[in-house]
């Protein structure tokens, strides 16, 4: 191994001086930056900018793409006050090559009257395509032949806070940088990431791109400054999920015999025989179990595979072994269908259910705290209620946590604590949101992977149909047929309530006109401000048929279970996300029956929201969803930042950066084995106090 590099330990003292050594840092700014995790002169060094403005050229507007920040340059055709839903200031500016509209909803009278015909204007913005046309809203524009916005380099964006503008935070890293030039930081890899730009360089670079940096390349994360420094957040971060596991394997768990005689009564109990594909990944949770060490496993299946009767089995293992299970849903709605089913499979062998939410106040919680602590309840279901500090267990042997994503790292640790002594409960989460390869290495590094790939057969395939919102009485039709023929359908809503802002046609709304247009429908109304007994009521009512359409918000989205419900609307499908447009279409094809989904949208319609839902038209497979999510809306909103218990990355990025993700890995576990030190300050580098969740 190399020694470091000459003068290495004395740039390190320096750029760990705190951020007041710079001008303009008093203690308010300073605690404003220690709030996001910078004191030092290594961390504002460390904050990289998340975008770059392109000011540095005028892009033609026939040149323009989505969502991608431009500057354009044309002359006033026309301008003109319309009004309608929203009084707006519209200007038509063109070009040689097309037409643009500059959109202001504020705007005063006078800036009217400057945008006269054959005006010249400049404009930087955000353009959207929208129909056939392309619109920047409220952009900064400059009038007249000798005023420009043309700037000499690309500009830095960083990610804020409140009190703090864009110019505050370049004048603040133009200081860092005049340090760097001469007190390169420790480069931590520097024997192992060999032939590539420097760590200085690289960080140089990407706080202050050269007027002739390709932007495109930038913006696709393929420039060697971006690669370099991904790689190492990579390897930092794999070495925090390599702490959390590690950390976890600590513990000593107990061992769950296989195949209790309660587990086999319950098998052959079933109408049904579980597929092949349930069975393996129940034989790898057994395996798991069996050992003394907690089982730290994810299974993955697509909706409808069966995911809630592997848990069931490696349940009653548990329960049969002597030990206490508990299992936690997100929502009140998925908790109560979880806890519904259980007691069904359950408590026909003598196995109570127990129930705890947040709404479970008095002597009923006093009740169920005491059954719990008292070991009197094998298995309790509930919500996030379930980590609270006074539930207690008497013998805690296996968590299980359905829509893993829905929670936090740090949430299905703290369950963990809740094991008896220096024992550990064994750990299993479930999600019906199937997740890329590369993206289940970040979220997920910490746990096993198992995959249910089969559905249970007489599945049957959902047809998923596109369709314009202008359409929408021909659908009414469409669906009072359906329910005249003995079929029931969902019509899925994203609000409760009209709103004067989102042009959205609320779920209350909706169901008092499908009331008006289909007399002769029963009609039902699930949405989340209902109280638990209401929605459970109401569910129940459609289950068991004396509904034949409910109208609901997203509520509906997992654990909802109707054979019989085989048509599926979702009205402003281009607002929902691809994971949540194909767990809600996950719904319907539960039945013998053809079903069919249909997305209803309406116009005007961004490029992105079309390619969603072009993608769910086009496959119906969970994965290949996933990764065009992935694809299109990038890890963060994907998950969340709550997986990994880390904030977003800052220069890596998925799947731009899936490449490095293997190499960053075995990297990753050679320095946590041999080089503990210099995993220490790669972590402190990269995370900061947010490595400390990972207990190491």
């Amino acid at each position: 191994m190399r020694s470091l590099q000459p003068g290495a330990h004395l740039s390190q003292s320096i750029l760990q001086k705190p951020v007041t050594s710079l001008r303009g840092v008093g203690e308010k700014m300073a605690s404003r930056l220690a709030d996001i995790g910078i004191q030092s002169l290594e961390d504002l060094l460390f904050h990289f900018p998340y975008r770059y403005q392109d000011r540095t050229r005028v892009t033609p507007i026939a040149g323009l793409r989505d969502q991608l920040d431009a500057l354009v340059e044309g002359e006033v055709r026309a301008a003109a006050v319309t009004s309608g839903r929203r009084r707006s200031l519209l200007v038509k500016v063109e070009d040689s090559t097309g037409l643009l509209t500059l959109r202001f909803f504020h705007f005063r009278q006078a800036q009217v009257s400057q945008f006269r015909q054959g005006a010249v204007v400049q404009a930087f913005g955000t353009p959207r395509r929208v129909g056939g046309g392309i619109d920047m809203i409220h952009p900064e524009y400059r009038l007249g032949e000798g005023t420009s916005l043309v700037e000499a380099a690309l500009t830095p964006i960083y990610p804020t806070v409140s009190g703090m503008g864009q110019s505050t935070w370049r004048k603040l890293c133009r200081q860092a940088l005049s340090i760097l030039e001469n007190n390169p930081p420790v480069d931590l890899l520097h024997d192992i990431i060999e032939d590539r730009i420097t760590l200085a360089a690289a960080i140089a670079f990407l706080h202050n791109p050269p007027p002739n940096a390709e932007l495109s390349q930038i913006r696709d994360g393929n420039h060697p400054a971006q690669l370099r420094l991904a790689q190492e957040e990579l390897i930092a971060h794999q070495l925090t999920v390599q702490g959390v596991r590690d950390s976890e394997r600590r513990h000593k768990a107990p061992s769950i015999p296989p195949a209790s005689s309660m587990a086999e009564q319950f098998l052959k109990s079933l109408p049904f025989t579980p597929t092949a594909a349930q069975d393996r990944v129940a034989q790898e949770l057994a395996t798991d179990m069996a050992k003394n060490l907690p089982m730290l496993r994810l299974v993955q299946g697509d909706v409808g595979s069966g995911k809630t009767l592997v848990a069931a089995r490696a349940a009653l293992d548990t329960i049969g072994a002597g030990y206490q299970v508990a299992f936690m849903a997100p929502t009140e709605l998925l908790a109560e269908q979880h806890h519904a089913n259980l007691s069904a499979w359950f408590e026909p062998l003598g196995q109570p259910v127990a129930w705890l939410s947040g709404r479970t106040k008095g002597k009923a919680r006093a009740g169920v705290l005491e059954e719990l602590a008292s070991g009197r309840v094998p298995i309790v279901v509930g919500t996030h209620a379930l980590f609270q500090d006074d539930v207690e267990f008497k013998n805690l042997g296996l968590i299980v946590v359905d829509e893993q994503h829905r929670f936090g790292v740090h949430q299905r640790l703290s369950l963990a604590d809740k094991g008896s002594g220096e024992m550990h409960p064994h750990q299993l989460a479930l999600t019906a949101t199937p997740i890329p390869r590369s993206l289940a290495m970040v979220a997920y590094g910490d746990l096993d992977c198992s995959v249910i790939d089969e559905l249970p057969p007489g599945r049957q395939p959902v047809t998923t149909t596109l369709i314009d919102h202008n359409r929408r009485d021909a659908v009414i039709r469409r669906v009072g047929a359906a329910c005249e023929e003995g079929r029931q359908a969902y019509w899925v809503c994203t609000a409760i309530e009209e709103s004067d802002t989102l042009d959205i046609e609320a779920a209350e709304a909706t169901r008092d006109r499908l009331i008006e247009a289909l007399p002769n429908i029963r009609i039902g109304l699930v949405h989340g401000r209902l109280t638990p007994a209401e929605k459970a009521a109401t569910m129940a009512q459609f289950k068991e048929g004396q509904l034949q359409l409910l109208v609901a918000t997203t509520v509906i989205e997992v654990g909802v279970d109707v054979p019989n419900a085989s048509l599926m609307i979702i009205d402003n499908a281009e607002r929902l996300g691809l994971a949540q447009l194909h767990q809600l279409r996950g719904r319907v094809g539960r039945g013998a029956i053809d079903s069919h989904c249909l997305l209803m949208f309406r116009q005007p319609i961004s490029d992105t929201a079309q390619r969603r839902l072009q993608v769910l038209q086009e496959s119906q497979d969970g994965f290949v969803v996933a990764e065009a999510d992935l694809a299109i809306r990038g890890p963060g909103e994907l998950l969340g930042t709550r997986q990994t218990g880390m904030a977003e990355f800052r220069i890596a990025s998925l799947p731009e950066h899936e490449s490095l993700l293997i190499e960053a890995q075995a990297i990753a576990v050679h320095l946590y084995q041999h080089h503990p030190q210099k995993s220490h300050e790669l972590m402190q580098r990269w995370a900061g106090t947010r490595a400390d969740f990972a207990r190491v």
